[in-house]
């Protein structure tokens, strides 16, 4: 493996005694696709709320591009390069596409507090610059025909592009995508595959949570199990699906089958 560009060591937290997370290990290197994977109830989701800044971890570090990032705030870690979607939708759906992804172009932007409530023409230049990076992202993630359209308005699987398309506008080195697919059909979950597929291949380090076991067979060049909150196996994902352990306590007889499907 190259110089990993996102280093997680030895993390852990706890809850009123109950250990959600512990010793939890990873690296991620430049364009790889890192799939995290674990029954409901494994800790993933509160391992990618270490890893990104919403928990402060009790132990263990965060590295991003060899800089230490345990104690650095979110906001900054988006400065820093970090990126994530979230399992719920986070949509403003009274703004249209466009304009959703314009708002994670906030960091980006180089006016200041003055400026906007001076209506100062370099404002309006900020303005055109941001709506045309958010209309690149839009046409990036498929999603250029409906730029204008209320994101209320828009199918599910299409509002599941567009937050990823939100994250991508803050440039990230690394970005975390929790569940990209939950709730899409087959065909929506195609879209997402080939978008994760296409943003690793531009660069960015993918890090994914994910239970459809044929997408995450399919993209993932290793993949992580965890098990009430501790590692279970990581590996190819061929490995992974194969090893005994894995499949008493997650993927199960069906899981593993569909996981075989994958590589069919």
């Amino acid at each position: 493996m190259s110089t990993p560009l996102l280093d997680v060591s030895g993390i852990g937290i706890a809850f009123g005694g109950v250990r959600a997370v512990d010793e939890v290990s990873f690296k991620v290197a430049t364009g790889e696709v890192f799939s995290i994977i674990g029954p409901n109830g494994a800790g993933k989701t509160t391992l990618f709320n270490l890893v990104t800044g919403i928990y402060r971890p009790s132990r263990g570090t965060v590295r991003l591009d060899g800089a230490d990032i345990t104690a650095v705030p979110p906001h900054l870690r988006v400065r820093s390069g970090m990126a994530r979607t979230f399992q719920n939708l986070q949509i403003f759906f009274r703004m249209t596409a466009v304009e959703n992804v314009m708002v994670g172009c906030a960091l980006s932007e180089r006016t200041s507090f003055l400026a906007d409530l001076l209506g100062l023409p370099s404002v309006f230049r900020q303005n055109r610059v941001t709506r045309a990076k958010a209309l690149a992202l839009l046409e990036r993630v498929g999603l250029a025909d409906l730029a204008e359209a209320p994101a209320g308005a828009l199918p599910y699987g299409a509002l599941k592009r567009l937050e990823i398309a939100r994250a991508l506008a803050a440039d990230p080195k690394v970005l975390l995508l929790d569940e990209p697919a939950a709730g899409c059909n087959a065909v929506e979950t195609e879209a997402i595959d080939n978008l994760i597929a296409a943003v690793a291949k531009s660069g960015v380090a993918v890090v994914l949570i994910e239970h459809d076991m044929k997408l995450v067979m399919k993209i993932s060049d290793r993949v992580l199990v965890l098990a009430q909150g501790r590692p279970l196996a990581e590996g190819p994902p061929r490995a992974v699906r194969e090893n005994p352990q894995v499949i008493a306590a997650y993927l199960g007889d069906i899981g593993s089958r569909e996981a075989d499907r994958a590589h069919g």
